[in-house]
């Protein structure tokens, strides 16, 4: 079943791939539906600059707010954490 984090904020993959070492996994994206040949299959939906991640409170970026599902992003260094919290101003709350 799909875990809920406490936090996660979303931010524009144009800005993550600003990352110097960004790296994605595109095959887990989320599925679209798309008509083929008369018939509905789902592939994955292929990422824009505009389409929008969720950065979670573990640093791991998905594509959708489940911090355990379509995992895009889980390279997790201390510049990638540097990144988050300088140009990314990510900042997990208190409360």
């Amino acid at each position: 079943m799909a875990t809920m984090g406490k936090y996660c904020k979303a931010y524009s993959l144009q800005k993550l791939r600003e990352f110097s070492h960004w790296t994605e996994r595109a095959e887990n994206t989320r599925k679209e539906k798309k008509e083929v040949d008369v018939k509905e299959v789902e592939v994955n939906r292929v990422l824009t600059d505009d389409d929008f991640l969720y950065l979670q409170e573990n640093y791991v970026v998905t594509d959708g707010v489940f911090k355990d599902e379509n995992i895009i992003f889980d390279k997790i260094t201390p510049q990638w954490q540097k990144f988050c919290q300088n140009t990314l101003l990510f900042e997990i709350p208190v409360d």
